[in-house]
């Protein structure tokens, strides 16, 4: 959608421009790229109408996309400075939201020790994991088989290579942009998010990138569960429930000194607990 207007595929393969009709708008709906929707196609030159929207199999709010198979977190084993803190809150929110997730760490070219590093870190996390390099071609086979048949959306910070790896995997001629020179992050090239059909029966959603995300308000407690690491260990601490923070014969803070579950992992968990236990606190304020 841009400007009020969105573009829909149609079964017939046409694209379509339309408006939301007024009872979307009373309604506070939005629609949103994955979408399914019933419309009224327009005459001539004319818009046509986007009557509803089909109920959603999930959604996601940041990166603002709906019906996906496959959420891919993108992050660069360079520049831009991979953000990992912002990869967590993305999977916990892919698995608050029912979307399973993979992760892509790009621009292995730059450092492969480095990429293969940042991917050993969510050996547990039960997600898919592909080191990759969309400039130079390696690994993007497996990551091709990896979406085939299936809708999935590229998401994280701008500069990471969301775009030059669609344009690598399947022959496109997005345009991509390069990073800042001055404080090496990337530069907004995608402005909205985009459904595009490729080869093999895929779909992918390209987005812009971002940098910044809060997690939705939770009770602290209900954010261990979310963590696939830690399902081996439950029941096995000295207390239930267990923070698997600071609580003395805590299974998995014993696992993660031993190396069993990732310790840097861990220990993002740890800040984003009490990140969480603050805002909890101060959740009427």
């Amino acid at each position: 959608g841009v400007g009020g207007f969105y573009e829909v595929l149609g079964e017939d393969g046409h694209t379509y421009t339309l408006r939301p009709q007024g009872k979307l708008r009373r309604q506070r709906v939005t629609p949103m790229v994955g979408d399914r929707v019933a419309f009224e196609p327009g005459q001539g030159e004319q818009h046509g109408w986007l009557e509803a929207i089909l109920p959603r199999r999930n959604r996601m709010d940041r990166p603002p996309v709906a019906n996906v198979d496959l959420l891919v977190l993108v992050v660069a084993a360079g520049t831009p400075q991979p953000d990992l803190m912002l990869v967590d809150r993305l999977l916990l929110c892919a698995r608050l939201n029912a979307v399973p997730a993979a992760l892509m760490v790009n621009k292995a070219d730059e450092d492969p020790g480095f990429a293969h590093d940042i991917a050993a870190q969510y050996a547990g996390a039960g997600i898919a994991l592909f080191v990759a390099s969309a400039r130079c071609g390696d690994g993007l086979e497996a990551l091709r088989a990896g979406l085939a048949g299936r809708t999935a959306a590229l998401c994280g910070q701008s500069g990471v290579g969301k775009t030059t790896a669609l344009n690598a995997l399947y022959g496109l001629d997005r345009p991509t942009g390069e990073l800042s020179a001055r404080v090496e992050r990337g530069k907004h090239t995608t402005r909205h998010a985009e459904l595009i059909p490729v080869a093999g029966g895929a779909r992918v959603l390209d987005t812009p990138g971002f940098s910044l995300m809060e997690l939705p308000l939770m009770p602290p407690e209900e954010l261990a569960p979310l963590m696939p690491e830690f399902a081996p260990y439950q029941g096995q601490c000295r207390f239930s429930p267990c923070a698997h923070a600071s609580e003395p014969d805590c299974a998995v803070r014993a696992a993660a000194d031993f190396g069993a579950i990732n310790g840097r992992r861990w220990a993002r968990y740890v800040e984003l607990l009490n990140e969480m236990r603050e805002r909890w606190k101060n959740r009427y304020d």
